[in-house]
C-alpha cells in the first residue's frame, strides 16, 4: 500500500469506518427490460438520495460503481452528461443521484462491483468496515458485488428500499438470500441510525 496522501480531496475524511456504495444508479436505462427495471429503480433512487444526504452530513464517503457496460473507453462524466441530456429513461434516477464533487466513483467490467476494478484498493485506503449498499439490479449486480463484500469480511447493510429488481418477486428473493446467508442487515434506510452505525450519538 501507497504512504496516504492525507489531502485526498478536502472534504470527505480520508479514513471512514462506514461507506456507502450506489452501485450502477448512473444508467440510461436503454436496454431490454430496462424499463421493467426502470419501474422500480426510480423509487429506490429516491429513497437513496435521501439516504445519500443523511450519510453526507454525517462525513460517510459515498462510491460510485458503475458498469463500463462493455466500453473499455468508458468516461464516468460523459455517462452522467449522456444519462442527463440525452432524453434517455434514466435521466429522472440520474437527477436525483448526481455525484457531488467529491464523491467517489469505480467502473466495473463485470457484475461485481469487485472483480478487476479499483473499489478493493479504494476501501482499503479509507479503511472501510462497512458497507451500506444500494442500487440495481438488485438480483445481479447488488448481489455479486455483496457476496465478493462478503468474502473479504465486510458487515452488510443492504436497505430493502434502496435496491431494485425487475421485479418485486426477483428482489425479494435476492434481499432474502443477502440477509440469511451473507448475514446482511436489510433493514429500511429510514430505520438506520448513521450515528451509531459511526460509533457516535446521533
Amino acid at each position: 500500500m501507497p504512504s496516504k496522501n492525507h489531502d485526498l480531496h478536502g472534504n470527505v475524511p480520508d479514513t471512514a469506518a462506514v461507506a456507502l456504495l450506489l452501485i450502477d444508479f448512473i444508467n440510461d436505462f436503454e436496454f431490454e427490460d430496462g424499463k421493467a427495471l426502470l419501474r422500480h429503480a426510480l423509487p429506490a433512487a429516491k429513497r437513496t438520495a435521501a439516504l445519500k444526504s443523511r450519510v453526507r452530513n454525517a462525513a460517510i464517503p459515498v462510491i460510485y460503481v458503475n458498469d463500463n457496460f462493455g466500453k473499455w473507453q468508458s468516461n464516468f462524466s460523459k455517462l452522467i452528461t449522456h444519462c442527463l441530456e440525452d432524453n434517455v429513461r434514466g435521466r429522472p434516477v440520474v437527477e436525483l443521484l448526481q455525484p457531488a464533487d467529491d464523491d467517489y466513483f469505480v467502473l466495473k467490467p463485470k457484475q461485481s462491483g469487485f472483480y478487476a476494478s479499483t473499489l478493493d484498493i479504494l476501501l482499503a485506503y479509507l479503511q472501510v468496515e462497512t458497507l451500506i449498499i444500494t442500487g440495481v439490479a438488485g438480483n445481479i449486480c447488488v448481489l455479486f458485488t455483496a457476496h465478493d463484500a462478503y468474502m473479504r469480511d465486510f458487515h452488510l447493510i443492504i436497505p430493502a428500499d434502496c435496491i431494485a429488481s425487475q421485479t418485486v418477486q426477483e428482489n425479494t428473493s435476492a434481499l432474502k438470500h443477502m440477509n440469511s446467508v451473507l448475514k446482511a442487515d436489510i433493514r429500511p434506510s429510514t430505520d438506520l441510525d448513521i450515528g451509531a452505525l459511526q460509533g457516535k450519538p446521533n
